[in-house]
């Protein structure tokens, strides 16, 4: 009888162990994967503080658009897609998309630079509408 309570309180240890593993496995991988997807206009409302990792999305605006030499870079204004009047200046280090220009709705991601006044970008995709919609064959 004392073989086979051991042996129960050995498979609670192991299950407790495994729970407990499982666990912090499942916290730590959802809290460095998370990336809040927002405006200029809720990035604008947010504490700075909560700007660290973000992916930020708006419209390039005409003008201000400063290219890097060798086009790897460019510092920019994003517009809020819904309220033109809320901007963000975008410092991005990088290869910059052939389709990038002004006018073109972007995806930026990275955080908030406080001491520059800046959203500093590490990815920076463009969305192309003329290129991926449904021509009429009528």
């Amino acid at each position: 009888m004392a073989a086979k309570k051991k042996n129960s309180l050995v498979y609670l240890v192991a299950l407790l162990l495994f729970l407990g593993g499982l666990g912090w496995l499942v916290r730590s991988g959802l809290s460095e994967g998370s990336t809040y997807f927002v405006n200029v206009g809720e990035a604008l409302a947010m504490n700075s503080s909560d700007l660290t990792q973000v992916r930020l999305f708006g419209t390039v605006a005409e003008k201000g658009l400063v290219m890097a030499q060798g086009g790897l870079g460019a510092r920019f204004a994003l517009v809020d897609k819904d309220d033109p009047a809320k901007t963000m200046a975008v410092d991005y280090s990088g290869v910059v998309p052939d389709t990038f220009k002004p006018g073109v709705e972007v995806i930026v991601e990275g955080g908030f630079d406080p001491a520059r006044g800046v959203f500093a970008a590490n990815t920076l995709m463009t969305k192309c509408p003329s290129k991926y919609q449904k021509q009429n064959r009528g």
